[in-house]
């Protein structure tokens, strides 16, 4: 049989009675630490409630799983893990496996670092939107930068979880730097342009939940880059819409640099940018080409085509109210190119005043 165990936030001392019961009758025990940290003396703290020796195991050492699968047909056979044993993708998946291959399985759960981490900000888990992890290379940043986008869309706020590694010929850990996924976002931001991130941004960085030096930090990212963290682990939210309770929690339980703002009031759609930008080039660009053609009396199929892209660009600035953003991307494609037409079969550029 095959248990999944999880440890909860609390290191060792999170494993709930239920765990240790099952942990002490288990022929092995795995932990592994490679999902979050858990250090040394977490493991040394677990061979003393157990009594024996548990078996620290890699990434790569669960993710092949087939040790783990083979012990458990005849053993039982314990994985621990940090948080919650089923938020990790790489569990479920061992636990799918292990039923294809008539394993029997076990869970107990625990408190999960994600909840924890939401609850001890006072933010409403309910306006969370998707979830991210920040790596150390620069592409990451483009993902979590798009991530934040369509959350603050909606008004929802961003979790995003930042990278940790525990590599054998490391003394010790690795932990991504809050400061350091900030500025990753702002550089993405100059490349981008969306106009949802910069130095006046509001964000919660959370350090060491559930450890005895917990620290929770919030306020514009000008201040946050400024400050230290310390160790890890780390999380950083970048909040949307606040209600007046969030608001008023973020000031109570946090380290407060900042007054709380809403992050999404000025976000807009790339739909929505693109509509705003082109329609009043398009209009400009018609009456720049009804100018021209003003005095020319064989042209009046080309004030008809004219009048059609203007009722284009109305559409487009319609759709564009009704939420209808593709419908709205389309029209204004559809005038434009009714100006090019026209453009290129008398040889003049409408697009520059000066024809």
């Amino acid at each position: 049989m095959l248990w999944l165990v999880g440890a909860g936030i609390n290191g060792y001392r999170g494993l709930s009675l239920a765990a240790l019961d099952v942990l002490k009758r288990c022929d092995v025990v795995y932990v592994e630490r490679f999902t979050s940290a858990l250090s040394d003396s977490d493991l040394q703290g677990m061979d003393s409630l157990l009594g024996r020796e548990v078996k620290p195991v890699q990434r790569w050492f669960v993710e092949d799983g087939r040790e783990i699968l083979e012990a458990a047909k005849s053993k039982e056979v314990a994985l621990v893990t940090y948080g919650d044993p089923l938020i990790a993708t790489t569990h479920s998946e061992l636990r799918a496996r292990a039923a294809k291959n008539s394993v029997k399985t076990g869970v107990l759960h625990s408190a999960s670092g994600i909840a924890s981490i939401i609850g001890e900000t006072g933010l409403h888990v309910y306006k969370f939107g998707r979830m991210v992890t920040m790596m150390s290379e620069p592409q990451s940043a483009i993902s979590v930068y798009n991530t934040v986008f369509d959350n603050l869309l909606s008004g929802n706020h961003t979790l995003i979880l930042t990278e940790y590694s525990l590599d054998e010929n490391r003394k010790e850990p690795f932990f991504l730097d809050p400061s350091s996924v900030l500025k990753m976002l702002l550089e993405v931001e100059r490349d981008q342009r969306h106009q949802i991130f910069s130095d006046d941004t509001f964000a919660v960085v959370a350090s060491r939940v559930g450890m005895d030096d917990q620290k929770l930090v919030s306020g514009k990212v000008k201040s946050l880059v400024q400050a230290g963290f310390g160790a890890g682990p780390h999380s950083v939210i970048i909040t949307g819409a606040l209600h007046f309770t969030e608001a008023d929690a973020l000031a109570a339980l946090t380290e407060c640099l900042d007054s709380p703002s809403d992050n999404s009031q000025n976000v807009k759609r790339i739909s929505t940018q693109m509509i705003e930008r082109y329609a009043p080039k398009a209009k400009q660009a018609v009456q720049q080409m009804r100018e021209i053609i003003r005095h020319d009396k064989d042209n009046k199929g080309m004030f008809e085509v004219l009048d059609n892209a203007e009722y284009y660009i109305a559409d487009a600035e319609r759709f564009l109210r009704q939420a209808k953003y593709e419908l709205a991307v389309l029209s204004i494609g559809y005038a434009e190119g009714l100006v090019d037409a026209l453009r290129f079969q008398k040889g003049i550029n409408p697009w520059n005043p000066g024809g």
